[in-house]
């Protein structure tokens, strides 16, 4: 992973295509546990491995919006065993309760994350998986935790950096494991990246919206980034004003200036989770791919797609868009 700074000082991504199918990908994220409720777990891996092979999984940040989903959604998909739930609050309390389960799933919710880990690394006959949605000043804690108990993650946080992202690989290299990173698990935020992919060719003008609800997210945050960097570096320039037209001073308002002058735009909406909109513009017409999430199920289903295909991986891969 290399990154450098384009016009106007933003951070860029550049990750080597060389992880899945020949492309790229990434992973992170942390939290806490209770020792009784370790002791549980231990317990729950133990009477759940007879019959056929699951998946362990541990959700670090199980209390919050995107924990309590996939608590629920781990808890009931086929193949993948909730054998751990992590965080600070609701400490004790039953993870299904928490997440809004009519029947208690008997996994408190502990903030011992060691613990945790210990628990599910004594299962040798399991790959087992940590999915993160905690802090982000905890991933990086988190993520070596996990690969030092032999535990793949899955990470699901934002607000990591250049080094970071390239401590992750060098960490899933050593210890030849593989990890999923990725700011977004929308599949339909990674398949509208994958048909702009194949649009740029045809077009010059080219810019990126993106709308958040979460005003303390960079601008651009990190999955504008994701998809600016998937359009840079092929050979192309994008946004050049007509033969014999001076460009005048934008002071910013023409959005976000990369090296190739695709421009990003970001602004902060409270009424919409995420909004990202790609736009093409040629003579006389206009492409545009649109992606909207109004609700954090929305991630659910990239999410479990991760988890399964994690175990399966040895290196490091950075966006979902990698794994279709």
């Amino acid at each position: 992973i290399t990154s450098f700074a384009p016009a106007g000082g933003a951070t860029r991504l550049a990750v080597s295509r060389n992880a899945v199918s020949n492309k790229s990908s990434i992973c992170f994220r942390s939290k806490s546990a209770r020792s009784g409720g370790a002791r549980n777990l231990q317990l729950n891996t133990v009477c759940r491995a007879g019959g056929p092979k699951q998946i362990p999984v541990v959700v670090n940040g199980a209390a919050g919006k995107m924990g309590r989903e996939l608590v629920r959604a781990i808890s009931q998909a086929r193949g993948l065993e909730l054998v751990g739930a992590v965080d600070v609050v609701h400490v004790g309390e039953d993870a299904g309760e928490v997440a809004g389960l009519d029947e208690p799933l008997e996994i408190p919710i502990s903030n011992e994350l060691p613990i945790v880990l210990t628990s599910v690394a004594q299962d040798k006959d399991r790959d087992g998986v940590l999915v993160d949605f905690s802090e982000p000043s905890s991933v990086m804690e988190t993520f070596k935790q996990s690969i030092a108990f032999g535990i793949r993650p899955v990470v699901g946080t934002t607000g990591y950096s250049a080094k970071d992202l390239q401590d992750m690989v060098d960490y899933c290299d050593k210890a030849t494991m593989g990890a999923i990173v990725s700011p977004s698990y929308s599949i339909g935020l990674a398949a509208m990246r994958q048909a702009a992919e194949t649009a740029v060719f045809h077009y010059n003008h080219v810019e990126i919206f993106e709308s958040n609800s979460d005003f303390s997210l960079d601008a651009p945050s990190q999955n504008a980034i994701i998809t600016a960097n998937n359009l840079s570096g092929l050979g192309r320039l994008y946004n050049k004003p007509p033969k014999g037209v001076t460009q005048g001073t934008d002071n910013g308002a023409r959005g976000q200036l990369g090296e190739d002058g695709l421009r990003v735009h970001s602004t902060f909406s409270p009424g919409t989770l995420a909004e990202q909109e790609i736009r093409f513009s040629a003579a006389g017409e206009q492409l545009s791919f649109k992606h909207t999430v109004s609700d954090y199920g929305a991630y659910v289903p990239g999410v479990i797609m991760a988890i399964r295909r994690v175990v399966n991986i040895k290196t490091f891969v950075y966006g979902i868009e990698r794994l279709l």
